[in-house]
């Protein structure tokens, strides 16, 4: 005996197991408060309340042999019914799947044809059935059907016993009125559950959408934090290290200070993607000019700068920044050109920054014409991001002059602004 009640025990805790693990339920059935065990005492209390007044009724006053086993297989079908339509948690996947079956809904219309015909039969005791089928209604229906059901619920007591007691005088209204009263409060109990439980599946699949689409830009600004950091690094990296190997056998003290300096970017470089990975680091357009210089004569490149924007809010200055570091890097990558220019300047109302770069040896490259690059398209996302203007093409149509790059930022659009002092 000991040993059948252990695997009963263990059986019940496996099934147990099994529905509160269920896919998409554990988190909304935890945050609404109500466990499973909880729930299931909640439903099954109603249940046995319903079901008490029409036992006592067939003990007191027993049918016929025949008919008393008929209201007893009605009783234990209306039970079953109902405990396959309440066990799952509403707050559970399970529920909103079985809520929108139509066996369910066919269940439920026959459960009212049975409570109906079983109070025509056998006295207006069992009428308490209609507690449980109220609560059915909530659970399983769309609110406005259920509210109906629930109003038409509340009715059917009323119009049965008028019909059977043979006038409105008769009715025993200290049990009618208790008994319209739990129909009417068990059905909007259910009603205003099920709502809450379908906000708090709504709540959980709104936040897993939002982390999956921070996710989804923390990767985004990592890819374009390292494109723009290593793209002008390692090709000023390349070109030293040309430049170290052509020198070594003529120029060896040249070429030592030019493969130290290699070593300097390369330390430094490691520094800016550990401090991008953990999302600390913002370029600062000084240093991204002074880079730049060093950068174009490295290559051979003419360069000139112009900076007479002063001090800028940081916000802006570091997209500024992440402009010139792409301008020069596409420069060094995809073009051969002779000369670039590098303005920085401040109006009254925006600040501009551009890369021009032209003089080339032949025909340029064709990147250089296109703006769908990894570069110009994460370029465009911050100065997107800051209500800006972009430009990226050609000087001329025919493309064989130089290119242009061109960002324009609204100093309004800065949260610095207004604390800086115009020059």
């Amino acid at each position: 005996m000991k040993t059948l009640r252990a695997q009963l025990v263990r059986g019940y805790a496996r099934w147990e197991h099994h529905l509160t693990g269920m896919e998409g339920a554990q988190e909304p059935v935890a945050s609404s408060g109500i466990s499973f065990r909880l729930w299931r005492l909640y439903q099954q209390f109603w249940l046995l309340v319903s079901l008490l007044f029409p036992i006592v009724s067939l003990v007191q006053k027993p049918p016929a042999p025949v008919r008393l086993v008929l209201a007893a297989l009605a009783l234990v079908f209306f039970a079953a019914s109902y405990t396959w339509l309440m066990w799952p948690h509403p707050a559970s996947s399970e529920a909103r799947t079985r809520s929108r079956s139509r066996t369910s809904l066919i269940l439920f219309v026959v459960l009212v044809a049975l409570v109906i015909a079983l109070s025509l039969t056998y006295g207006l005791a069992f009428l308490w059935l209609f507690i449980s089928v109220s609560g059915i209604a909530g659970v399983i229906l769309p609110v406005r059907r259920a509210f109906l059901a629930i109003v038409i619920l509340m009715v059917l007591p009323l119009v049965i016993t008028v019909g059977t007691t043979g006038g409105v005088t008769r009715i025993d209204w200290l049990q009618l009125i208790p008994l319209i009263l739990l129909v009417r409060g068990l059905g909007l109990d259910m009603i205003g559950l099920v709502r809450l439980s379908s906000a708090i599946r709504e709540l959980h699949a709104a936040r897993r959408e939002l982390a999956r689409l921070a996710v989804m830009e923390e990767r985004s600004r990592l890819s374009r934090d390292l494109h723009d950091l290593l793209g002008r690094t390692l090709s000023l990296i390349t070109l030293k290290s040309e430049l170290a190997g052509r020198l070594v056998e003529q120029e060896p003290a040249r070429a030592a200070k030019e493969m130290h300096e290699i070593e300097q970017i390369a330390r430094q470089t490691l520094r800016e993607v550990r401090e991008a990975v953990a999302g600390y680091r913002q370029p600062v357009l000084e240093s991204e000019l002074d880079g730049a210089r060093q950068l174009l004569e490295a290559a051979g490149i003419d360069c000139q700068i112009e900076h007479t924007a002063g001090t800028l809010p940081s916000d802006l200055d570091t997209v500024l920044a992440w402009t010139v570091r792409e301008g020069v890097t596409n420069v060094i990558r995809h073009s051969r050109a002779r000369r670039c220019l590098i303005r920085v300047t401040r109006g009254h109302t925006s600040v501009c920054a551009e890369v021009i770069n032209g003089g080339y040896h032949g025909q340029q490259s064709e990147d250089t014409t296109r703006e769908t690059g990894s570069g110009l398209s994460g370029l465009s996302e911050r100065v997107r991001a800051h209500k800006g203007q972009m430009e990226a093409g050609p000087l001329l149509p025919e493309g064989r002059d130089g290119f242009h790059l061109r960002v324009e930022l609204p100093l309004q659009g800065s949260m610095e602004a207004k604390w800086e002092v115009k020059p």
